[in-house]
């Protein structure tokens, strides 16, 4: 019985997609539930497993191809297909030159960005996966092993006089190489989709920044006073501040509705609600799953969340419903290290978060010079909906929470 395989459904806001990467070639043997392909969107990469165990007789949308909603994808025949020893033993020989053959269509995203993003041929990569698949570990060997030095080789040198010897280099292989290097490669459709936002928020957005220190020493010390009973007593969730920021982001929204609002057209949408997305950067990306109803969520539901959801985005296994939404975001440069920047909106929302790095700086306290640890924190905000007086006070009712953290939990 043939089965045609399809795309999976978009939702309203994807308008198409990309074949990323067969796993399957025409005439392979496929078990139920086995990955044959992956779908890269604007947003998350899709997989496709085998309905029924068959075979894969015909593959219609080849990789690189661009598709809409639910198109058709391959036809497989369904059945229990049994291979004597012999037919496998052959099958097995037979599929290690195809791999080699097709060089850089045995090899999923990943290995691939890698391939392209260090320029190397990829039929000098032995692949170790399935097939002579070439995985990303194989890359990486690949470049480990390109960088070590190689084994001098003994070699007869006829002896010269040193006067000869002194004359005989050529000037120019002291010099640096003549050749330049360039490399251009398309964008992938996440990237792509990327730029276009960020673009669209810079251009569409009355955008403004305004910026504040908030004092993490209270934090620091609560935080350094009970995470080992908190990590136990929630069965290994670690307490982290991204917790105390978005519940502290959570009571001000509902201070100031504005920052959690949106425009629509000439509307403004306000939300009952806060949906708080976190910024999660990858090797992809930039990506912003969103923490449903965070209003209603503890600072432990909140860490695991934010745990989860950061391990799934890094596996690119992130649906569409956990991306789609929000209405506030909070973005943490801080880990990578930067003191200070604007975060760019996410539309249609009209206000973004900005953590820093906490850096120990002198400050006064009670008439005197202290050091202490001090995190600076910005707020984008769309100047069109949020008057700068609104987006001060909301920057200062956070930073009132996270240096008083009881006021959270008192909802004070």
């Amino acid at each position: 019985m043939a089965i045609e395989i399809k795309a999976p459904a978009f939702p309203e806001s994807v308008a198409d997609g990309e074949v990323a990467a067969w796993h399957k070639a025409e005439g392979d043997t496929v078990a139920r539930d086995e990955l044959l392909v992956e779908i890269e969107t604007d947003k998350v990469v899709m997989e496709v497993v085998a309905p029924e165990s068959g075979t894969l007789t015909s593959i219609v949308a080849a990789e690189g191809e661009t598709i809409e909603s639910e198109a058709l994808l391959a036809v497989l025949e369904a059945g229990e297909i049994t291979q004597s020893p012999a037919s496998s033993e052959s099958a097995s020989k037979d599929a290690e030159p195809e791999a080699s053959e097709i060089g850089d269509m045995a090899m999923g995203p990943a290995a691939r960005a890698m391939v392209d993003e260090h320029g190397i041929d990829p039929s000098v990569i032995e692949g170790t996966g399935k097939g002579g698949r070439v995985t990303k570990e194989d890359v990486t060997r690949h470049l480990k092993n390109a960088t070590q030095p190689a084994p001098a080789q003994p070699e007869s040198v006829p002896a010269v006089p040193a006067a000869v010897s002194s004359l005989s280099v050529p000037a120019e292989s002291h010099g640096p190489s003549s050749e330049r290097i360039e490399k251009r490669v398309p964008m992938t459709r996440m990237r792509s989709k990327i730029a276009e936002r960020l673009l669209e928020a810079t251009q569409q957005t009355a955008m403004l920044t305004t910026f504040n220190e908030v004092n993490m020493a209270p934090l620091m010390k609560l935080r350094s006073q009970y995470k080992e009973s908190f990590e136990k007593a929630h069965n290994g969730t670690r307490l982290g501040f991204m917790g105390f920021f978005v519940k502290a982001c959570c009571e001000a929204l509902k201070r100031y509705p504005a920052v959690n609002a949106s425009i629509d057209g000439s509307d403004v949408v306000y939300h009952g609600y806060q949906d708080i997305g976190v910024a999660v950067s990858t090797n992809d990306g930039l990506v912003v799953p969103v923490l449903r109803d965070a209003d209603f969520m503890s600072i432990a539901d909140v860490e695991a969340a934010i745990r989860d959801l950061g391990l799934k985005a890094q596996d690119k296994k992130l649906t569409i419903e956990e991306m789609t939404g929000g209405t506030f975001t909070v973005s943490n440069g801080g880990v990578f290290g930067s003191l200070l920047s604007t975060p760019i909106l996410n539309p249609p929302q009209t206000g973004i978060l900005g953590m820093h790095t906490i850096q120990e700086r002198p400050v006064a306290v009670n008439g005197e010079v202290v050091i202490q640890p001090m995190m600076y924190l910005a707020l984008s905000y769309d100047h069109r909906l949020i008057d700068g007086k609104t987006a001060v006070q909301f920057l200062v009712t956070v930073k009132g929470f996270i240096e008083d953290p009881a006021r959270i939990l008192l909802q004070l």
